[in-house]
C-alpha cells in the first residue's frame, strides 16, 4: 500500500488518508483520486457486482470543486475530496434508494439526504455511487431479486457477507477508500470480516439515523475502511447530530483521532472463544483468533479467557428481526409482494407467527441481556471473540435456503447479541484460512466506549497491517 510519505502510485489503493496528506502536499489531486477509482469500478464492478449506481458526472464535478478548494488551500472540511460511497438502504439526495428492491421506484430519487451522508456531503466528501444490498437489508448474504449476487474479492465464487456486502467488497477492492454501511445483527461486521477490511458498528445512537430502521433499535450506522485510521476519522463526521433522529446520543464532542496511537498496555480484556455457546466455530478462525488474542498480550494488555455468561439470545434476535420484517411487508401492495425476495417474503411469514405477548418477552430478555453486559463491561475495559464463526460461504442466489433462525444467523453466533445490548464492536482482519479467506477479530467495548474501540484496534492493526486482495477478478 501507498505510504503517505511517498508518491503515489495507484490511487485507488490508497486510504483515505493518505490521499488527504497527497492532496495537502499537492502531489495528487481529488479529480485524479474519483478517476482512479472510477478506472477501478469499470474494470471491477461487472464481476464483483458491488455497485447498484454510479454517478460518474455528479462525481466529477463534486472532485472538480474540491479540487479548487485545495489549490485555495481552503478545503471544505475532513474528508475533502475523498471518494466515498453509500450503501443502498441509505437516503441520498439526487439519487433512488432502491433499498435491494424491486418495489421500490427508481424513478423516484430522493429530494433529501440521510443524516450520515449529509455530514460526509457538509465535510466535502465526493460520493459516486451507492452500494448493493439485499432486500430491505435483511439477510448476512447479499442477493436479490433486484440487483443480482454481489461477490467477494477475495475468491469471487464466495459471498461477501450481508447485508453491507456491496459496501464490503468494494472498499476491499479499491472501489473508493471509505463507504458507509449498517449493522441490524452483524451487517457491518459480518461483510467486513468476509471480505478483510475493517467494519464498525458504533453505540447505538452515536450516529444518527433518518427514517429509523423499521427494525429497530437493533440497528446502527458505521464505517467501512481499510485502515482504522479512516474509520475514526469518518467516525468524526459522521456522528455528528441531527434533530431528525430522536433516539440519537447527544453530542459527545470527541475527536477520535487524538489518542488513536496510545495503545492499550494495561486494559483489561475478556477473551471468549465461543461466548459460552457457540458449538461450531471453524478450526482456522479459532486458531486465528486465539493467536490474536495472544497478541493482544504482547501489546500490554492483561488478556483473561472468561465467557460473559449469557445464554445464545438467537431467538430474541430473529423474533424481533422478522416482527421488523413482517412490519414491512404489511406497507407493500399485493403487486409488491409478489415480486420480493424469497427470503424477505419466508421472514414475513415467520413475523406474522408472533404475538404482543411473545414480542414483549422477547423485549424484556434483551433488556436483562444489555444490563447483563453493562455488569460485565464493569469488571473488564474489552471483550475479544471472532467476528463470524466460518470464512465466507458459497455466494448463491436468493432463496436457496430455507429460512429459519439457524440458518439465517446461526453461523454468526458472535454479531447479533452486540446488536441486542448495543455495546460498540468492530471488526479487523487477523489472518487468512489454507484456502486464502479472511478471519476477522471481534473487538467489543463498553456502551459508548466507540474511543476505546478504535484505539484497540488501532493498536492491533499496527501489529498486523490490513493487506488487500490480489485483484485478479
Amino acid at each position: 500500500m501507498t505510504s503517505a510519505t511517498t508518491t503515489p502510485s495507484d490511487l485507488a489503493d490508497c486510504t483515505a488518508s493518505e490521499l488527504l496528506a497527497f492532496y495537502a502536499r499537492r502531489q495528487a489531486s481529488p479529480v485524479e483520486a474519483m478517476r482512479a477509482v472510477l478506472a477501478r469500478v469499470e474494470r471491477l464492478n461487472p464481476r464483483l457486482n458491488a455497485f447498484c449506481l454510479v454517478d460518474e458526472a455528479a462525481a466529477l464535478s463534486s472532485a472538480v470543486a474540491s479540487e479548487a478548494r485545495w489549490q485555495k488551500g481552503t478545503p471544505q472540511g475532513e474528508l475533502d475530496g475523498v471518494p466515498v460511497s453509500i450503501k443502498d438502504l441509505i437516503l441520498t439526495r439526487g439519487w433512488p434508494t432502491r433499498r435491494g428492491s424491486a418495489t421500490v421506484d427508481a424513478s423516484r430519487p430522493s429530494d433529501v439526504d440521510a443524516p450520515a451522508t449529509a455530514r460526509l456531503r457538509e465535510a466535502g466528501a465526493v460520493l459516486f455511487g451507492k452500494t448493493c444490498t439485499p432486500e430491505f437489508g435483511c439477510k448476512g448474504e447479499t442477493n436479490s431479486p433486484l440487483t443480482g449476487i454481489t461477490r467477494n474479492p477475495w475468491n469471487t465464487d464466495r459471498t461477501p457477507g450481508g447485508s453491507s456486502g456491496g459496501t464490503a467488497a468494494a472498499v476491499a477492492a479499491g472501489m473508493g477508500p471509505l463507504s458507509v454501511g449498517t449493522d441490524g445483527a452483524g451487517s457491518v461486521r459480518i461483510p467486513a470480516a468476509f471480505c478483510g477490511n475493517f467494519g464498525l458498528k458504533p453505540s447505538f445512537g452515536r450516529v444518527p439515523a433518518y427514517p429509523l430502521s423499521p427494525f429497530g433499535s437493533v440497528a446502527h450506522l458505521g464505517p467501512h475502511s481499510m485502515s482504522v485510521r479512516d474509520a475514526a476519522l469518518m467516525m468524526n463526521v459522521i456522528k455528528r447530530p441531527d434533530a431528525r433522529d430522536w433516539t440519537s446520543l447527544p453530542p459527545d464532542g470527541t475527536d477520535y483521532l487524538p489518542g488513536l496511537d496510545d495503545g492499550i498496555a494495561g486494559l483489561r480484556v475478556a477473551w471468549s472463544p465461543a461466548l459460552g455457546y457457540a458449538k461450531r466455530v471453524d478450526p482456522e478462525v479459532a486458531a486465528a483468533t486465539a493467536a490474536a488474542a495472544r497478541g493482544f498480550e504482547t501489546l500490554g494488555a492483561r488478556v483473561e479467557a472468561v465467557d460473559p455468561g449469557f445464554d445464545d439470545p438467537l431467538d430474541i434476535t430473529t423474533g424481533l428481526w422478522f416482527l421488523g420484517s413482517w412490519t414491512l411487508w404489511n406497507t407493500l401492495t399485493p403487486e409488491q409482494q409478489a415480486v420480493t425476495d424469497p427470503d424477505f417474503r419466508a421472514q414475513a411469514e415467520l413475523g406474522a407467527r408472533y404475538s404482543a405477548l411473545d414480542i414483549q418477552r422477547l423485549h424484556l430478555r434483551r433488556g436483562a441481556l444489555g444490563a447483563q453486559m453493562r455488569r460485565f463491561m464493569q469488571r473488564h475495559d474489552l471483550l475479544l471473540t471472532p467476528s463470524v464463526a466460518i470464512p465466507a460461504f458459497d455466494a448463491r442466489p436468493p432463496g436457496r435456503v430455507a429460512m429459519t433462525p439457524e440458518s439465517m444467523l446461526g453461523w454468526t453466533p458472535f454479531s447479533y447479541p452486540f446488536n441486542l445490548t448495543q455495546q460498540p464492536a468492530c471488526t479487523i482482519p487477523c489472518g487468512l484460512t489454507r484456502d486464502g479467506l479472511p478471519i476477522g477479530l471481534q473487538i467489543v467495548g463498553p456502551m459508548f466506549g466507540d474511543a476505546l474501540v478504535l484505539r484497540a484496534a488501532r493498536a492491533y492493526e499496527q501489529l498486523r497491517p490490513i493487506a488487500r486482495p490480489r485483484l485478479d477478478v
